[in-house]
């Protein structure tokens, strides 16, 4: 199939329908997906939006940092509870949140843990430090955030708009990667005292290990240690359910009433990375509902080629006539080899990924910073 665009032709893929998405009242959850920078907060804010004013009661989790999404639906702030949007039109309700990695990782521990194991595990400072820092930490609590959005029930539709990690699936390896950590094989040695019966982590260790355990002591020191051992003996009659939740969590991913959409921009390397996320989503067997691919360079003059535009505006120059004029055409050669581009990258996608359907959002004048924007990107990502 093929089809004109900045006055190119090229292979078209199928079209995307954001609405039949978004209207599917067995579609509760949508994950926004992507490398960094592409817009993806925007989109699932957007996408959000869009659902609430036709009718659905939405609620958007954002792992992203930055405070966008919050100015543009005009909050003060963004914080772990739903916020109630206020502004929205029809008869559908938007609310939105930004995962706390740290507060949803202690809301876990004071839900599955008495009150007296809740505090020892809260005070320690390998805890701390794992609960803020650790790699796949921030991953895994977005997946444990939307577990208890979607176990919760209280919403039609649940758009998460994934980490800004250098793999936007890493969320998906998380759970996995957190548990191959507390399981391992150096964690169960620290805590083979408390499940020995308590005695001295140290002489159960020297009396088998002697050698890691000065080795490790050596390393983190005797209070480090300390900490790790009284951490993981604390979390051990909680792990069980995490892992038991995370994979919950990944089966609801696969299930039916799930879409995920790749974002990109058309550029090489984010073209690249949509491949791969492609690919990868098919091989974890997620269903993929299409690629949006945001801002997209167009003209109003496509009919006029850039070599046409370059050559007029070189010939007005020699003449010194209409200077402005030639600074236009300039312009528009300019824009047409930029949508030339934009294009091509896209055309290697459409060839790799055929039946993938595919949105495209044209680039904006400017920057979106309230409703009326989202709403417009939202009517743009439909048409």
């Amino acid at each position: 199939m093929t089809g004109t665009a900045g006055g190119h032709t090229m292979r078209t893929a199928p079209a995307l329908d954001i609405d039949a998405i978004l209207d599917d009242p067995q579609t509760r959850i949508v994950v926004c997906c992507g490398s960094g920078g592409v817009g993806k907060t925007t989109t699932a804010a957007a996408l959000g939006l869009r659902a609430a004013e036709r009718g659905r009661r939405v609620v958007v989790l954002t792992v992203d940092p930055a405070r966008r999404l919050a100015q543009s639906m005009g909050l003060t702030e963004l914080d772990n509870t739903p916020r109630l949007v206020a502004g929205t039109r029809g008869s559908g309700e938007l609310h939105a949140m930004m995962l706390d990695m740290k507060r949803t990782f202690d809301e876990i521990i004071e839900a599955h843990a008495d009150p007296e194991r809740a505090r020892q595990i809260l005070t320690n400072p390998f805890y701390q430090s794992l609960s803020s820092s650790f790699s796949g930490t921030q991953e895994y609590m977005a997946m444990e955030k939307l577990g208890q959005l979607r176990r919760a029930d209280e919403w039609d539709l649940i758009v998460v708009d994934t980490p800004p990690s250098r793999s936007a699936l890493d969320f998906l390896d998380a759970p996995e990667r957190l548990g191959r950590f507390l399981d391992g094989r150096l964690i169960r040695l620290l805590t083979a005292p408390a499940r020995a019966g308590g005695r001295s982590a140290f002489k159960l260790l020297n009396a088998g290990f002697g050698f890691l355990a000065g080795a490790l002591t050596k390393v983190l020191g005797a209070q480090v240690l300390k900490d790790i051992q009284t951490f993981v003996s604390a979390l051990d009659a909680v792990f069980g359910g995490f892992r038991q939740r995370a994979e919950q969590t990944y089966r609801l991913l696969q299930a039916p009433g799930t879409a995920f959409l790749v974002v990109a921009a058309p550029e090489r390397d984010a073209m690249r990375e949509a491949s791969y996320f492609v690919e990868r989503l098919a091989e974890e067997r997620m269903p993929l509902a299409g690629l949006v691919v945001n801002r997209v360079h167009r003209s109003p003059a496509a009919a006029l080629s850039a070599a046409r535009s370059a050559a007029a505006a070189e010939d007005l120059e020699a003449r010194g006539e209409h200077e402005l004029t030639a600074a236009v055409l300039r312009l528009h050669a300019g824009r047409m080899q930029l949508a030339a581009r934009e294009h091509r990258e896209q055309e290697h996608f459409i060839s790799a990924h055929p039946t993938v359907p595919i949105a495209q959002v044209p680039a904006m004048p400017e920057d979106v910073h309230d409703l009326a924007g989202l709403r417009e990107i939202g009517a743009l990502m439909a048409a």
